[in-house]
């Protein structure tokens, strides 16, 4: 292993406190986490999932024995579903089995019930909003930022890689720096990210955006372009995840709870977006002479396009 695959591989090592999911968001959160599971651990998670109250009336032991798992597996799994032991997951399971036990509506979201009038939802959502990104801003690591947007401002050539909604994400910051006439792309095939990265040398920078860091379409290509020598930066979720292995920088994001209509690649994007607005907005700073010219001339070009059209 590399001096510098060790030092981002010990730095991903590092214990991270986690945020217990609400108890409305469980099966969702199962569902999310389970392919990354081991099997023994996806039957500990079906099981509490599929019968909070009679897993929640069970010990550590004895949800072990009705799973046909070890005591360790039971911790482990109530660790990666976001608890900080089994104790707590048997709280929320608890929790869970009084709230469908009372009959409440169905959760849309954590928070929003199915019967809720629309105003509701729209506040109720608007305050979920902001918590994710007061979050984000409250843990984002301001010297990651920093070396991040240094690397960005001097770099020859940029790829950001992502799936799904993270490739949107990418996409948005691709399209804001070649408004300051930065060479950027965001590949949304995984085969040609790869091929991308291959061509990346030192001076060039590839960044990765994965809200569970285990995505392997977005891991495999980072980890091409931080072989060949290319600075790596990885905006995620969880920086426990093998994408960070692969990163000389990470930057942090938070998320809101989890929910059946709302999983984690949704309600992610909002604290992305507020990632990706720190880096450019950080780049445009530091490169305010060519950058300034670069978006007016753009703006320019497009003015027609938004020009009222004329009456007849």
């Amino acid at each position: 292993m590399s001096s510098k695959l060790k030092e981002t591989f010990d730095a991903a090592s590092s214990p991270v406190t986690p945020v217990p999911p609400a108890p409305a968001a469980l099966a969702a959160k199962v569902r999310t986490l389970a392919p990354s599971m081991t099997r023994s651990m996806q039957r500990v998670a079906e099981a509490v999932a599929g019968d909070p109250a009679g897993s929640a009336a069970l010990t550590v032991t004895g949800l072990a024995e009705r799973t046909g798992t070890s005591e360790a597996t039971v911790v482990r799994t109530a660790r990666i579903l976001g608890y900080p032991g089994y104790r707590d997951l048997r709280i929320a399971l608890a929790t869970l089995a009084a709230q469908q036990a009372a009959g409440a509506a169905p959760a849309v979201t954590a928070d929003i019930a199915v019967d809720d009038p629309l105003p509701s939802v729209v506040a109720k959502l608007a305050q979920e909003e902001a918590q994710c990104l007061a979050d984000t801003a409250a843990a984002l690591d301001t010297a990651q930022l920093e070396a991040a947007v240094a690397a960005l401002a001097g770099a020859r050539r940029i790829d950001v890689y992502g799936i799904g909604a993270s490739h949107l994400v990418g996409q948005d910051l691709v399209q804001k720096l070649l408004r300051i006439g930065l060479i950027a792309h965001a590949p949304g095939d995984p085969h040609l990210a790869v091929t991308n990265a291959v061509q990346l040398r030192a001076g060039d920078v590839a960044i990765a955006i994965s809200h569970s860091g285990r995505t392997t379409d977005v891991i495999e290509p980072l980890r091409v372009a931080f072989e060949h020598g290319a600075t790596t930066l990885a905006i995620t979720g969880r920086p426990d995840g093998e994408l960070v292995q692969y990163a000389d920088h990470v930057l942090t994001t938070s998320s809101a709870r989890e929910s059946e209509l709302r999983p984690a690649a949704m309600s992610s994007r909002t604290s992305q977006l507020l990632v990706v607005d720190c880096l450019f907005i950080g780049v445009a700073q530091r490169t305010y002479d060519r950058a300034a010219p670069a978006l007016s001339a753009s703006y320019e070009a497009l003015a027609h396009r938004h020009a009222p059209r004329s009456r007849r």
